[in-house]
């Protein structure tokens, strides 16, 4: 199957990376996703209402992980333009969609981030902020964990384990640490405590070829062992499938892994997560201003139905209400075992 692309190459067939990563996934030798969900009584899956405007503010990122989808680092240069924000911050105010949900890369690296929290705070909406926590040790957003606080911006945080080593071996040497000094932090402004309002919540994925376990017992042991070990609260933990995408991708083809991984996804398939996949609910706007049904189709670049408004300047909610939601292969990821969302596992 990779055999195929060096040929196309030659044949001056000239694919992005993007490109080559759908032909790559739509090649594979496997039962179609939108088969599988026709199976669940999706046919075709369909948007419900928009409860998420989620927006990916650009790709700079004070991090480079290994398994990031969004092929984020210090290095990328896409960042949300004025225009484009203005208009995601219209669309939200004339709209009802109670959550704005803020990603990256970092978010917090965009120039206006503190306006759009209080743009958005100020219209009664529900903040999330995607934070990787080590970007709150930097000098010059060393303001962010009392700013998200006054606020009550909800912190949706990535820590891939417990234990130092898997973090480290994922995101980068001394990651943990740093990040166990941001959770202190947070800690002592009320994040994670019972009773403060301050949510946070971290998110864990596998760093190898394998499924999340169960998202439960997993928080359970979490909490157990942050306490235990670092006396450090939190809310909730959400596990996240990896996405056969981008660097996880490349990952799994470096590794032989992709056949195996695919696989294990498929047979793992749940027809019951399907009604909570979250391109159901959510709406993505790309840092150009394009829509997506999620952020994985958006690094896919997979735009929503050409039927359907194309851009947040044309956006309307009777547009996307309903709308045939964009699928591949790396949907699977989303419907495995338990489910996996940007809010963890979907049953």
């Amino acid at each position: 199957m990779t055999k195929v692309l060096p040929t196309l190459r030659k044949q001056g067939h000239a694919l992005s990376k993007t490109a080559e990563q759908r032909y790559i996934l739509e090649t594979l030798p496997t039962r179609s996703f939108a088969e599988a969900a026709a199976g669940a009584g999706h046919r075709p899956l369909r948007a419900a209402e928009v409860n998420i405007l989620q927006i990916n503010v650009g790709k700079r990122c004070n991090q480079t992980c290994a398994h990031c989808h969004v092929d984020a680092g210090p290095d990328r240069k896409e960042v949300m333009a004025h225009d484009v924000l203005d208009a995601c911050l219209d669309f939200l105010a004339r709209t009802a969609i109670p959550t704005l949900d803020i990603t990256g890369g970092a978010p917090e690296m965009h120039p206006r981030f503190r306006e759009i929290v209080e743009r958005a705070t100020a219209l009664g909406r529900h903040v999330i902020d995607r934070c990787n926590l080590t970007i709150t040790r930097l000098p010059n957003y060393a303001y962010l964990p009392e700013f998200l606080a006054e606020n009550r911006v909800e912190i949706i945080a990535s820590l891939p384990s417990y234990a130092p080593k898997q973090t480290d071996i994922q995101r980068g040497d001394g990651v943990f640490e740093d990040s166990l000094a941001a959770l202190r932090q947070l800690n002592t402004l009320g994040y994670g405590k019972e009773g403060t309002g301050l949510s946070l919540s971290l998110v864990t994925n596998p760093v190898g070829a394998f499924l999340p376990a169960n998202q439960q017992s997993l928080e359970k042991d979490w909490k157990r062992q942050l306490k235990r070990r670092y006396d450090i609260d939190f809310n909730n933990l959400y596990t996240i499938t990896n996405m056969p995408i981008s660097r996880y991708l490349d990952f799994l083809m470096r590794s032989n892994n992709l056949e195996a991984y695919m696989e294990k996804l498929i047979t793992a398939f749940n027809p019951g997560a399907v009604d909570g996949v979250m391109c159901r609910t959510t709406l993505s706007v790309g840092w150009d201003g394009r829509l997506y049904d999620c952020d994985f189709n958006q690094m896919l670049d997979m735009p929503v139905v050409g039927t359907s408004p194309q851009t947040i300047f044309d956006a309307t909610i009777a547009g996307l209400r309903e709308r045939p939601i964009m699928i591949g292969q790396h949907c699977y990821g989303c419907t495995a075992g338990a489910g996996s969302s940007c809010g963890g596992a979907t049953v």
